[in-house]
């Protein structure tokens, strides 16, 4: 039996993709690629914004299309977020969300089995420990992701990441050394750690989220360990002096933004002021040498003046950021955004535009800074045009010109110029 994985969102979704085709694996199937033909397709959801709930459904539906014989699974964020919608896609012959995602092999033996629909989504209760199964073995060979927190205790106004992920639980720190150790074994050089809220960490088993970090940067083998996405008001100076500490910690930090402007960041519920992420950017920065930051920013949520996203804007230009994800904003039934006043489409995209447009300038501003400079890289991959394309520490992208395989190597090159969103480096 072969399984193909088409996989939207995070990377979250990406280590529970992994997850998922270990297992089966381990039961007999073969992993293609979802371009290929397979007997059982399986569509791992994003749900935050209402774009992935389409690419969701059109997938599903593509996929049923293109082979009627095979068997469409929808599994992650959007069954889970919204069950009934989900249930009526009628093109999934198997619907489960990510709560219980680590049944898809019996979900799909009773499949098998009886020929009939098989629907079941656990619902995420408020007491839910840590729920998965370890990985050893990842398709990309160079950079392994570990999950080590699920779940969010927020509730931003527009988000409806509590109730597709749950409230915050963490893995138990002797899992992470299992996983760790095993990462290690396979040769992978880089450890990202991620999760829905990964700053979040031990809150809820009475561990450090810099004790997970510690356990990931001594353990040998692991030359560099990155982290996911963090919250701004979770990263104290004392993580920041601990992380500052470990010599093979990447300094680059995703710190969620979604707005520079005040009036805005309440009407999100978000638990900071531009003024607090500021002072924060500017401590890592001095703290951690070639530190890069980067952020998400909406744009256009719901109430948002032109001042006020002139403010978001501006902010953008002073923090500087290495690089910025931009999106409109868009309604999440069963938030309690959802019943604020909302901008018109046209809005939006326009504002999306111009954040675009100012944040591009800054990035690529930052790439031309780093012409001259002698970096380590981790070759990753091959491009279409031959070259070997990876990333330094603070993850920059680089495409070298090699004579021979270095993919998994760490090597030194000097940065020479820029081409669209790439370093060029010349092995020395």
């Amino acid at each position: 039996m072969t399984a193909a994985f088409y996989t939207l969102g995070c990377k979250v979704n990406q280590y529970e993709s992994e997850a998922m085709a270990e297992q089966l694996i381990k039961n007999g199937y073969t992993i293609v690629n979802y371009s290929e033909k397979a007997d059982v397709f399986i569509v791992n959801s994003c749900t935050v914004t209402a774009s992935g709930d389409q690419k969701t459904r059109q997938a599903v539906r593509r996929f049923k299309k293109n082979n009627p014989d095979s068997c469409v699974v929808l599994t992650g964020c959007m069954p889970q977020a919204y069950p009934e919608k989900a249930k009526e896609l009628y093109q999934a012959d198997i619907v489960i969300g990510n709560k219980n995602n680590d049944t898809l092999v019996s979900a799909l033996k009773e499949f098998f089995d009886k020929k009939e629909r098989f629907v079941n989504i656990e619902m995420h209760e408020n007491h839910d420990s840590f729920r998965g199964t370890l990985i050893s073995e990842f398709q990309n060979r160079t950079r392994a992701f570990l999950k080590i927190q699920d779940g969010c205790n927020r509730f931003c106004t527009y988000c409806i990441i509590p109730t597709s992920r749950g409230r915050s639980r963490s893995k138990p720190l002797a899992d992470i050394q299992k996983e760790l150790d095993s990462i290690a074994e396979k040769g992978y050089k880089e450890v990202v750690l991620v999760g829905i809220n990964l700053s979040s960490y031990g809150k809820d088993i009475g561990e450090k989220f810099t004790s997970a970090v510690k356990l990931a940067c001594n353990t040998k083998g692991i030359e560099r360990v990155r982290l996911g996405s963090l919250e701004p008001d979770h990263i104290t100076d004392e993580i920041i002096d601990e992380l500052a500490s470990l010599p093979n910690f990447c300094p680059q930090f995703h710190i969620s933004l979604q707005s520079g402007c005040d009036n805005t960041l309440k009407r999100m519920n978000r638990h900071y002021t531009a003024d607090e992420y500021y002072h924060l950017c500017q401590k890592l920065r001095s703290s951690f040498e070639d530190a890069t930051i980067t952020t998400d920013i909406m744009v256009g949520f719901s109430l948002e003046s032109e001042e006020d996203f002139e403010e978001s804007l501006d902010f953008a230009r002073k923090i500087a950021f290495e690089k910025v994800h931009v999106f409109p904003y868009s309604v999440r039934t069963g938030t309690r955004a959802e019943k604020l006043p909302q901008l018109e489409k046209h809005v939006k995209e326009e504002r999306a535009k111009r954040m675009t447009e100012v944040t591009e300038e800054i990035r690529q501003a930052f790439l031309r800074n780093q012409i001259g400079k002698t970096v380590e890289v981790l070759v990753e991959t091959t491009n279409k045009n031959g070259m070997y394309e990876g990333y330094t520490k603070n993850y920059t992208p680089v495409l070298i010109n090699c004579t021979e395989d270095m993919c998994s190597e760490i090597i030194k090159v000097k940065i020479t110029e820029v081409k669209g969103d790439y370093c060029m480096g010349e092995l020395i």
